[in-house]
């Protein structure tokens, strides 16, 4: 009798139990949907906003933003192609140059820094992310502009801000990969070496290629995170609105025009800013669009 009713007693235990973690995980289900949907609805509507916003510069101006000759809103002029040419070049030169820098920094991380030194090492590169633009841009303008200008003024210039973003964007690069690199490390660095690799020809030849996907993700992320600087470019590169023909002349990017304009324009002006934004909308979904294409790609191939 005594055994039977223990029995019972543990088998009801068992039954709350169930029941409870069943309602903690309808509870962690329903919690996660509703803040999936809310993502979603949140990015909707600033998306629905600023093409609302754009109608009026669509509507009565839907050719100016190529076709006119410059970028002169007092004279009904809105020309944004320099500014687009301004932000993509700003943009990849940066990525070209941050790029190998980012994968030099994650190898040496994981396979040339000695143990003790590595954990302030990671620490120091995250410190390196969270620093904030303006403090870029401010050390731009005192610092690396009087360099540019003592070889080719202004300064201010298109060479200015992809380096300073470069600079910006290294570290999301560098930590992007280091995790990558180090996972990649513990299934096939062994192997390597009991196969008598050596550690430069195992990067080279087996590490590199077989992390394509995530080389690829974190140039992608660290394309988006340029595109959308504003405060470092607006301080270093110039602002004027023109297709470059050097990189030592100034730019103009579409963040930066929103920033020094926003605050005074009105009518047609302002609507063409919200274009604005909206172009850097649509440039940033084909940059999500194109990471899950890639991941899918290379998934298959993997």
């Amino acid at each position: 009798m005594f055994c039977q009713k223990k029995q019972v007693r543990q088998s009801r235990i068992i039954t709350l139990f169930q029941l409870t973690r069943s309602r903690q995980d309808l509870y962690l289900n329903v919690f996660l949907k509703i803040n999936g949907y809310f993502s979603f609805l949140a990015v909707f509507l600033i998306f629905l906003f600023i093409g609302k916003e754009s109608i009026v510069a669509l509507s009565g101006h839907s050719t100016a933003f190529i076709f006119d000759k410059s970028w002169f809103p007092s004279e009904g002029q809105f020309n944004t192609v320099p500014m687009i040419a301004g932000t993509l070049i700003v943009t990849f030169g940066s990525v070209i140059l941050a790029l190998p820098l980012g994968i030099i920094s994650s190898l040496f991380a994981n396979f040339y820094c000695p143990p003790r030194i590595k954990i302030f090492y990671r620490r120091a590169i995250e410190l390196y992310t969270g620093i904030p633009s303006v403090v870029f841009g401010f050390w731009g303008l005192m610092k690396l502009v009087p360099i540019i200008n003592e070889f080719q003024p202004p300064g201010q210039s298109l060479l200015a801000g992809i380096l300073v973003l470069a600079l910006m964007i290294f570290p999301i690069i560098t930590l992007s990969l280091i995790s990558s690199f180090e996972m990649a490390s513990k299934n096939h660095f062994k192997v390597s070496e009991s196969l008598g690799l050596k550690k430069s020809t195992y990067i080279w030849f087996v590490l590199l290629p077989s992390l394509k996907g995530q080389i690829l993700g974190a140039t992608i992320l660290s394309t988006g995170r340029a595109i959308g600087e504003t405060m470092a470019v607006l301080m270093v590169c110039g602002n004027i609105v023109k297709i470059p023909s050097s990189v030592f002349e100034p730019v103009r990017t579409l963040t930066a025009n929103i920033a020094l304009e926003m605050a005074y324009a009105m009518g047609t002006h302002r609507s063409a800013l919200f274009l604005s934004g909206l172009i850097l909308l649509i440039m940033i979904g084909f940059l999500l669009l194109l990471s899950d294409t890639l991941k899918k790609r290379f998934a298959w191939k993997d």
